[in-house]
């Protein structure tokens, strides 16, 4: 059974529906700043139904739906990564964490800390994913926003700077970002695995937000011409 995740953005929204408990069992991943979230919100996480005000639903509820992953082969997907010199040493643990969820990774370097630079290994990841031969791709440097800069150049691509969990669903859910970049001088290794378990397994909303998208790529038409 595919594990639930529960963000601080889900205790958010719950908060402004007025709940006080949420329902969260052995199957429902909650994560570090979604717990600090309920104790400031004073919303209390259960894995007793019947604590709750409603029987115990037959499926989870639909607080959890964005970060939920389909019945997908995981095995199948090949994430592409790279790094600058200031990286290095994250992206190696990335790679490592995500052979743990059952990822494939294609590593485009650097292969050591000797001084390089980003613009290079930031071109290699988001011309990749562009090219349609990864399914995402992660870049990682000191701050993760020089990477972004560089990735978004390429057409096709639409490349994130996240530095917390909100962010990361957020831009998959919203933007249909296809490139993940972080920054390894600002984000503790606990959270960055945090922010790519969240932004690989939240899905693109669609609707509205694929509108919106849209609007994106017309304005990447008009400089590519």
């Amino acid at each position: 059974m595919a594990k639930k995740i529960l963000t601080e953005q889900d205790i958010v929204n719950a908060a402004r529906e007025g709940k006080q408990v949420l329902f969260a069992d052995r199957n429902t991943i909650v994560t570090p700043s979604a717990r600090d979230k309920a104790r400031a919100l004073n919303i209390r996480l259960t894995d007793q139904a019947e604590t709750t005000s409603q029987p115990r639903p037959e499926t989870p509820p639909a607080v959890y739906a964005t970060s939920s992953i389909p019945s997908t082969n995981v095995g199948s997907k090949l994430i592409v990564i790279g790094s600058d010199h200031g990286g290095f040493q994250t992206k190696e643990m990335v790679k490592r964490y995500l052979a743990e969820l059952g990822y494939k990774t294609l590593d485009v370097g650097t292969n050591s800390e000797e001084a390089c630079d980003y613009p290079d290994y930031a071109y290699a990841v988001a011309r990749i994913v562009a090219k349609g031969e990864a399914w995402r791709g992660i870049m990682i440097d000191a701050t993760g926003v020089a990477s972004s800069i560089v990735c978004n150049k390429v057409p096709g691509v639409r490349a994130a700077a996240c530095f917390n969990e909100f962010v990361a669903q957020s831009s998959r859910e919203h933007n249909d970002a296809n490139v993940l970049t972080l920054g390894a001088k600002v984000l503790g290794a606990e959270v960055i695995k945090s922010i790519i378990k969240i932004w690989l397994e939240t899905w693109f909303g669609g609707g509205r937000h694929k509108k919106r998208v849209d609007k994106i790529t017309d304005v990447e038409k008009k400089f590519t011409k």
